[in-house]
């Protein structure tokens, strides 16, 4: 990797850090450019990703836990059932390509953007609660998502807030705090997967994940001084700029 590379791939991991805590979609960037920057094989290029990810995830917990969101023990309840499908996600994703996930992905994006942006028309208490609700549900819904986090990764974000703040009715804020904790939970078992099988680049992976780390905390600060009507402006121009790109608008 030529020096230019490195500075450009740090630089993308600063936005893809930012973008990645108060939305999602962020690894769409990083995972095409570990590809064309770091000259990584596409499994590789997915392996390497999560590296970043992860160690953005812890830097933005410690930032969120420094202003007052310290409820870990719930994001770890949901993070365990999502470990359990991110180990077969990740095994899936040894020997099957991201393409067929990506059209499905961007109808699921787009629908969740149409009901934020519904329900952000609501007043604040009418939607909103520090409580999760459907917690049996919430369980099973989390494996099916580490089973997607585990296979690609990019977009899980997505997912999650669907999952904890379109279903389960908590707030962008509270959500975002929660996406962290569960997203670095799965990512640990994710990461042995690929660990073990070879699928890590260590120089990329280190590079990657020190613009990523700035980017996070930069990304919960923004989230815990904007509160909900700035992340849900930030997650509706994620989530139609990923999914174009996914379907190949661009």
């Amino acid at each position: 990797m030529t020096p230019i590379n490195a500075i450009l791939l740090f630089l993308a991991g600063i936005a893809a850090g930012f973008v990645n805590v108060n939305a999602g979609g962020g690894s769409f960037l990083t995972i095409p450019l570990l590809i064309i920057l770091g000259g990584l094989p596409a499994t590789a290029a997915n392996g390497t990703n999560r590296i970043a990810v992860l160690i953005q995830n812890i830097i933005a917990v410690r930032n969120f836990r420094r202003h007052g969101f310290r409820d870990v023990r719930q994001g770890l309840k949901l993070g365990i059932s999502a470990m359990a499908g991110a180990v077969i996600g990740s095994m899936i994703a040894l020997d099957i390509p991201e393409d067929t996930f990506r059209t499905i992905l961007s109808v699921i994006m787009v629908l969740a953007l149409a009901v934020i942006l519904h329900t952000g028309r609501k007043k604040h208490t009418e939607h909103f609660s520090e409580q999760l609700r459907h917690p049996v549900l919430q369980v099973f819904l989390f494996f099916f998502i580490g089973i997607y986090g585990g296979f690609i990764q990019a977009g899980t974000g997505y997912l999650v807030i669907f999952a904890l703040s379109i279903i389960g009715g908590l707030s962008l804020v509270k959500t975002n705090s929660l996406k962290i904790i569960i997203i670095a939970a799965y990512l640990v078992p994710s990461l042995a997967v690929f660990i073990l099988n070879g699928e890590i680049r260590w120089l990329p992976a280190v590079i990657l994940a020190g613009g990523t780390s700035i980017g996070g905390w930069f990304g919960s600060t923004f989230a815990i001084r904007k509160g909900d009507k700035w992340i849900r402006v930030i997650l509706a121009a994620a989530i139609l700029a990923m999914a174009a790109k996914m379907v190949g608008l661009f």
